[in-house]
């Protein structure tokens, strides 16, 4: 009984697994079986181990009913014995049913692809060779048990990797097949799953494409552009062996797809070069001869059509003599219709036939264009290289095409990010400026106005004065929002809140003919925006939809909360996974043609007539939206309507910051302040003005040029100073960089910070001023004074 358990518990801890290991009588007739054992589960495993863990559990129940004890529980240990031993006999049994079944299924499969005239072989799960047909074991002669990718190792550069990827696609039950190619030979793989153990792989050889994968010339690259391998075609196309294809490639560096000028042994011939990356990091490369010769003299095309590349031989007008299946496929060519080049193609800046007849007299044959085709279905890009020929005795060229669609999409993606960049810092840079000049504007008017009451003959052109400079300013500040440099004040919104305080005027806004109409998600989440800013999209999104239906219609503004669980990528955005706040505006307006769709948030782009709008309307939504750290997307249909999309990423607000903000108190500053202001502004107009409002106040005034003046000024400790105004940008220091030195000695100054625009300056990462405040330019003669007085009021 000993020795039974001791067995028992060896064949459960080793999970020994009988493994077929090699096949005798290839024929399949009297199949003997030599096995030996495998660590790796295998067929029958599960059945053999339950079988062993019951043996086990039914001799350690004989031991304990030979223990002394009483007769029931002698009784009912037998009683366990015997239960267990009938489930073990019952698992063994399944182990061998499985086993024997998975011999017979591997003796018919031998059966069947011993004479089959393709290469065969049959394999286990991991890859070993079980059996090899005749055909296999005359070619190969390998040994069963040796890995397929060891015995296919001459025949593909990488084996491993063909084989990995056709796995990868085979489930069991389904065939998978897929046409390879090889150094000198072409074969269609077959791969068939039985089961979880075993699988058969055909190789038929494709003797046709064989011969003409032979006639071509063919190279293998390693790293470095280094030749690895050279089939008897290139050898013979070249004169000699090579170790660099740099050696005899004149215009490197390779540009796949694209006509090449080879230096053999005579002379320097035109080849169509085809280049096909490995798993392995090795590239096989084809080079196909352009003969002039071949088809002056003989007329011969053939090859032509079976090339795969896109081909087209034309003449020097643009007429297209002859084209390969590839590029009427590419070009949507009509079957029995040639035509001209230029029905095709277009977008070279010039006349296509001057092209075609400067290439045909041997000029600028050694460069590319780029072309656009004229599908209607889908947006195609070209690379087209020209050589010349002849057809018929008459001069001719050969157009080799290259789809270039996705490295003009990447190009036009970097450029278009260029553009948006350099015009949002030229925006940000003409709103400081104009900024300037409007504050002085504005500000001696208002020192005009306090000068002339309203029966003054002059007061009325004061105040178109004032009024344009104010719409002037409005005009910058939608440049500001786009470069995104407007000065932001944040808080958390609800969105419902905020567009039911919006709602009376944005009707006024849609006039009578349209219909507004508000949906509201009843969970809507809070967002963090500028209230002001916020009003400004809703309304400028609704005025466009508003124009966009002269006859009438319906605006729809609906509010969403929308999780996403994966990114969503979105035209050039990626939006990462989280909690959305989406704002949907939808018309139903003639909509926006495709090639216009990307481009409406570009600055003074506009598809209305002149002096119907600025095009800076939804640019500044876009800047607004981007600079709230949303996302803005746009879909349209012509005739149709339009819907812009807004995201904005959700925020968890307590119930007590929730509430709404309590409408701030009138004003009781009063008109006269007292006390001393430092002004520090290197614009002369904008200091005069500034200083001359201030004075008027009541204030004592001390001007400065620059930063480094103020800070001489201020080393008098007799000089006392109750507030500093200065502009942030200046020459030498900037204005947050001299105040915090003047700080150190002088702490309880107050500060306001003027500007054009917000600089980075005040940006994260950057040491906040205390005491201080920021009033942006332009600003009128009240808005100085009382900001000042405020501040004198903290201070006092």
């Amino acid at each position: 009984m000993a020795s039974v358990n001791l067995w028992l518990i060896e064949l459960l801890l080793s999970s020994t697994e009988w493994r077929i290991s090699r096949v005798t009588d290839l024929g399949g007739r009297d199949l003997t079986v030599t096995a030996d054992t495998q660590q790796d589960a295998g067929p029958g495993s599960f059945g053999l181990r339950y079988g062993a863990v019951l043996g086990v559990l039914a001799a350690a129940s004989l031991t304990l009913a030979a223990l002394p004890m009483s007769r029931d529980l002698q009784l009912a240990a037998l009683s366990a014995a015997g239960a267990f031993a009938v489930l073990a006999v019952g698992g063994l049994a399944l182990s061998v049913g499985r086993y024997l079944g998975y011999r017979r299924r591997l003796a018919v499969m031998v059966q069947l692809v011993e004479t089959d005239p393709a290469l065969g072989f049959v394999c286990a799960q991991d890859g070993r060779v079980l059996h090899a047909n005749r055909a296999a074991r005359d070619r190969f002669h390998p040994q069963n048990g040796v890995p397929l990718a060891d015995v296919l190792r001459d025949v593909f550069a990488s084996a491993e990797g063909v084989l990995y990827r056709i796995e990868n696609r085979a489930l069991p039950g389904v065939s998978v097949t897929e046409d390879i190619s090889s150094h000198s030979e072409r074969f269609r793989v077959h791969l068939q799953r039985f089961g979880e153990q075993l699988s058969l792989w055909r190789f038929e050889p494709d003797a046709a494409m064989a011969a003409q994968v032979q006639a071509q010339a063919m190279v293998t690259l390693g790293r470095n552009n280094s030749v690895l391998y050279m089939n008897e075609a290139a050898r013979a196309l070249i004169g000699s062996r090579i170790k660099r294809l740099d050696d005899v490639i004149e215009d490197m560096p390779l540009r796949p797809g694209s006509v090449h000028l080879l230096r053999t042994a005579d002379d320097l011939r035109r080849v169509h070069l085809q280049v096909q990356d490995s798993a392995t990091g090795r590239r096989e490369v084809t080079l196909a001869v352009i003969s002039d010769e071949d088809a002056a003299t003989s007329g011969d095309k053939s090859g032509f059509d079976s090339l795969p590349v896109p081909l087209i031989r034309v003449a020097p007008d643009g007429g297209v003599l002859q084209a390969n299946p590839e590029a009427r496929r590419l070009l949507d060519m009509p079957q029995g219709r040639m035509g001209n080049l230029g029905e095709y193609m277009e977008g070279l800046g010039r006349a296509l036939t001057d092209w075609l007849a400067e290439a045909a007299e041997g000029k600028g044959l050694h460069r590319s264009e780029f072309l656009r085709l004229t599908r209607a279905d889908r947006e195609i890009f070209v690379q087209v290289t020209l050589a010349p020929t002849r057809d018929e005795g008459e001069p001719a060229l050969i157009a080799v095409l290259n789809d270039a669609t996705e490295l003009k999409t990447l190009e036009a993606q970097f450029v278009q990010s260029q553009k948006m960049q350099a015009i949002g810092q030229l925006a940000g840079g003409v709103a400081h400026d104009f900024n300037n000049l409007l504050t002085a504007i504005s500000g001696h008017c208002d020192l005009l106005l306090l000068r002339h009451d309203q029966g003054d003959p002059d007061y009325g052109d004061l105040v178109q004065i004032n009024q344009n400079a104010n719409r002037a300013a409005a005009l910058v500040g939608q440049l500001l929002a786009f470069s995104r440099k407007q000065t932001m004040r944040p808080e958390m919104l609800d969105l419902r809140d905020t567009l039911a305080d919006l709602t009376h005027l944005l009707n006024r806004l849609v006039g009578e003919k349209v219909q507004l109409t508000l949906r509201h998600d009843p969970l809507l989440p809070h967002i963090r925006a500028d209230r002001r800013q916020l009003e400004q999209v809703m309304m400028n999104l609704v005025v466009n939809a508003r124009d966009a239906m002269q006859e009438g219609g319906e605006v729809i503004i609906e509010t969403e909360r929308r999780v996403l669980t994966e990114p969503l990528k979105r035209d050039r955005a990626i939006v990462a996974p989280g909690t959305y706040v989406t704002v949907t505006v939808t018309d139903e307006g003639i909509g926006i043609p495709p090639d216009k769709l990307q481009k409406v948030f570009e600055p003074f782009f506009t598809t209305k007539r002149t002096g119907e709008g600025t095009g800076l309307g939804l640019s500044t939504v876009y800047g607004i939206v981007k600079q709230s750290g949303g996302f803005i997307f746009v879909d349209s249909v012509v005739a149709k309507g339009t819907v812009f999309t807004l995201m904005f990423p959700a925020h968890d607000v307590r119930p007590e910051l929730a509430q709404p903000a309590e409408a701030p108190e009138a004003s009781t500053l009063p008109q006269q302040g007292s006390g001393v202001v430092l002004l520090v502004e290197d614009e002369a107009p904008v200091r005069a003005f500034a200083a001359r409002a201030l004075r008027l106040r009541g204030y004592t005034v001390i001007e400065a040029e620059t930063a480094e003046e103020a800070l001489d000024m201020l080393e008098d400790s007799a000089v006392k100073v109750d507030v500093f105004v200065t502009d942030v940008v200046m020459p030498g220091m900037d204005g947050p960089s001299w105040v915090r030195e003047a700080l150190k000695v002088r702490p309880d100054t107050r500060v306001v910070f003027v500007s054009g625009y917000a600089e980075d300056i005040f940006g994260p990462g950057h040491e906040a001023v205390p005491n201080s405040v920021f009033l942006p330019k332009p600003f009128s003669l009240s808005d100085l004074t009382d900001t000042v007085n405020r501040q004198v009021a903290a201070g006092s």
